[in-house]
């Protein structure tokens, strides 16, 4: 890194924060599959892999949240590799989709962000406004599942299981309300069935609650809860969920 483009703010913006990420590969069982077992056996036993993380907070420092969730995406695409070969020894080198994946966490990024730009589309443009100008490229080429020049790809299929008419803020403070924490999913291998909706605003209009934390609402966050049904097959969303069947 000490010779790659870029390596200085990588080396005094990006890794002087302390921010974390969780990830563990889980192996579902009999009862993860309530509308019929696989018709392959081998599959019943699947990896999931689930990871929470905590992005940096500062509005400033836009670049090093964008790059925080790039490392993030390499990491578990490197966990997902690794896994493979745990599961079924022997294998090819993985598609990082062949794993579940279950992404979630606060990401301190607003909806319009290159964060959730970059982690839905699966691509960002190398000159992306969140970058600050400031000459990352050499440093995070290798962090791109993709060899061109222009741009940075994760190779994960995700989709966010909470859309922003469906939650319009998840941090509700004195002098901030917006939607920063997220999750996401596989949507080749999940899907929604149902979702813990927001706080009413009545509710709030009526118990004067301005800001958060307050005598009956403990934390700034509100909770985001998603019940989702293993598939193997993609089905019809309704409202961004599914019928149970």
């Amino acid at each position: 890194m000490a010779n790659a483009e870029g390596s200085d703010d990588m080396l005094n913006r990006v890794m002087t924060k302390d921010n974390i990420g969780l990830a563990a590969v889980l192996e579902t069982k009999e009862g993860a599959w309530m509308n019929g077992l696989p018709a392959d056996p081998s599959l019943i036993h699947q990896p999931l892999l689930v990871c929470t993380a905590h992005i940096h907070w500062d509005p400033e420092f836009c670049d090093v949240k964008l790059i925080q969730i790039m490392m993030l995406m390499n990491e578990l695409k490197n966990i997902v590799e690794d896994s493979a070969q745990s599961f079924r020894p022997g294998s090819h080198k993985p598609d990082s989709n062949a794993i579940p994946l279950l992404l979630c966490g606060d990401f301190n990024s607003l909806p319009e962000s290159g964060v959730i730009e970059f982690l839905t589309s699966g691509r960002i443009s190398s000159n992306h406004p969140d970058f600050k100008e400031l000459s990352y490229k050499g440093c995070l080429q290798k962090l791109s599942s993709s060899e061109k020049q222009n741009e940075f790809t994760h190779s994960f299929k995700v989709s966010r299981a909470y859309s922003n008419e469906m939650m319009p803020f998840t941090n509700y403070t004195y002098d901030f309300k917006g939607a920063i924490d997220y999750i996401f999913y596989s949507d080749q291998h999940m899907v929604p069935l149902g979702l813990l909706g927001p706080l009413d605003p009545e509710w709030l209009r009526e118990h004067k609650v301005v800001g958060c934390p307050h005598p009956h609402i403990p934390s700034d966050h509100f909770p985001l809860l998603v019940e989702f049904e293993m598939t193997s097959h993609k089905h019809h969303l309704t409202n961004g969920m599914v019928l149970r069947r």
